[in-house]
């Protein structure tokens, strides 16, 4: 926030306040007035001094929630005005897709979708017509602000028209600021959202009203699979199902210190991978962390084990009972 102000003629241009806008709101606050044409531009702009009526420069402090609702005013009128205009395009193209459907021959119910423009325009609009649920799994630990953001839109929107959402993660995006701040805003927008993780969790996966659904059809993710064969999305729904009733609830008040089997859950499935023969890097990637992070799991299992290398590691862990027990934790 302390942007420093410029000599002579008040803030750095922008949307926040300099130290010197600071400093001059907080004494206009104290004597009850300022001068205009001695206000830094910052307090102008952000209208936390108004102008008092049959003066000419002096201003008047007001409280900042009483600016931000002044503020946000024409920002909310013009978020109602452009909602209005995709409605009305909704309502305008529904009456010609009833008619497309009709002309159009048979479909496939499987159906190749190249590149993330195609994918995510079946996936709106498969979200336009989602009335009841929607099952999602999203595996590989915490996802990018910009993807959380839409993912966001998308969360509210079904909320807002009682669409049960539930979210299968891995335990790692419990470390995760971001997915835990977006599960903080889905939860706030609706009670309907349950979100749940997995040490393990199979590839990512949509599902909508149990009709349509979502799967990678390669690694890179630039490409899916829009099923609406219903046998195959009764038996991927089956899959969730089995999953979702072994996964451990997540709120947005959870921390993972507080779910006694996350740690050893992650480091039980690393013991499997480094048996299997699973190299640092494909063991992150199947757990969902960083390979800092999974390198640092696997030398606190080596020193739970007293181990002195890798290959001593490997027999360790096969000769133990260690994957059997439920604690697989810090060493005292």
């Amino acid at each position: 926030m302390n942007e420093p102000c410029e000599s002579g003629n008040g803030c750095h241009v922008g949307d926040e306040l300099c130290e010197r806008g600071v400093e001059y709101y907080l004494n206009a606050v104290r004597t009850g007035q300022a001068d205009q044409l001695s206000a830094p531009p910052c307090l102008l702009r952000l209208q936390l001094l108004q102008p008092v009526p049959g003066t000419e420069h002096t201003l008047t402090p007001i409280r900042p929630s009483s600016a931000l609702a002044m503020l946000v005013r024409p920002v909310e009128e013009e978020i109602h005005q452009r909602q209005a205009i995709a409605q009305g395009l909704q309502r305008a193209l529904d009456p010609i897709e009833a008619l497309y459907q009709a002309q159009q021959r048979p479909t496939t119910d499987l159906v190749m979708l190249e590149g993330l423009p195609a994918i995510n325009a079946a996936i709106d609009d498969a979200t336009r017509r989602c009335t009841t649920e929607l099952l999602t799994a999203q595996p590989g630990g915490g996802r990018s602000s910009a993807v959380l953001s839409e993912a966001l839109q998308r969360c509210q929107y079904l909320l807002a028209r009682g669409v049960r959402l539930r979210t299968l993660y891995q335990h790692t995006v419990r470390y995760n600021p971001a997915t835990m701040d977006y599960i903080q805003q889905v939860t706030d927008s609706g009670a309907s959202a349950e979100f749940r993780t997995l040490d393990e969790l199979f590839e990512r996966l949509i599902v909508f009203d149990r009709e349509v659904a979502f799967i990678p059809a390669r690694s890179d993710r630039q490409s899916a699979l829009e099923v609406r064969n219903q046998a195959l999305i009764a038996f991927l729904v089956d899959v969730y199902e089995r999953a979702w009733q072994r996964a451990t609830p997540l709120t947005a008040s959870s921390r993972s210190r507080e779910e006694p089997s996350v740690i050893p859950g992650i480091r039980r499935t690393i013991c499997q991978l480094l048996i299997s023969g699973y190299v640092d890097e494909a063991i992150a990637r199947r757990v969902g962390m960083s390979v800092r992070t999974c390198r640092s799991h696997i030398a606190k299992i080596a020193e739970q084990l007293g181990s002195t290398n890798r290959a001593q590691l490997g027999y360790l862990l096969a000769t133990s009972d260690l994957l059997g027990e439920s604690d697989v934790t810090d060493p005292e």
